[in-house]
């Protein structure tokens, strides 16, 4: 069970880390064609954390709402990014790169869960693998 729970709260981090990182990239998007896939992106990681929030109770560990130090260089990233240029489709390549680290993580808890706690994990990366799908379309359409 401890290596269930060491994935699952690595696992949760992220994901807040990441809609941290998402809620900053809206903001400072401006009106760019990006700001509705950020608000999608932002409203998965709201329904994955409150998924997995009961999971994590349940193994014996308190979530974290803040995230981690990577919530802030996430957001530094991005505000200094939105600085330069638009955030546009030319970033997409970096939120895939981050959204695929994301799966990896994603595979560890899944390696260590049981049933019921991996069939919400299993849906929660088929969700994830979708919207990386979409942003690699977008990213083709715009080079």
């Amino acid at each position: 069970m401890a290596h269930f729970s060491d994935a699952l709260s690595s696992l949760y981090t992220a994901l807040v880390d990441s809609r941290n990182g998402y809620e900053e990239a809206a903001k400072d998007a401006g009106k760019t064609g990006l700001v509705s896939l950020y608000e999608e992106m932002i409203a998965l990681r709201r329904q994955s954390i409150a998924e997995l929030e009961p999971l994590l109770i349940k193994a014996g560990l308190t979530p974290d709402t803040g995230g981690s130090f990577m919530s802030t260089v996430h957001r530094t990233i991005i505000s200094f990014q939105s600085m330069l240029t638009d955030l546009d489709e030319t970033v997409l390549p970096g939120f895939i790169d981050g959204e695929k680290r994301i799966l990896e993580t994603y595979d560890e808890a899944i390696a260590h869960s049981g049933d019921p706690d991996r069939e919400v994990l299993t849906r929660q990366r088929a969700e994830l693998i979708e919207r990386i799908a979409e942003m690699e379309r977008r990213a083709q359409k715009a080079a």
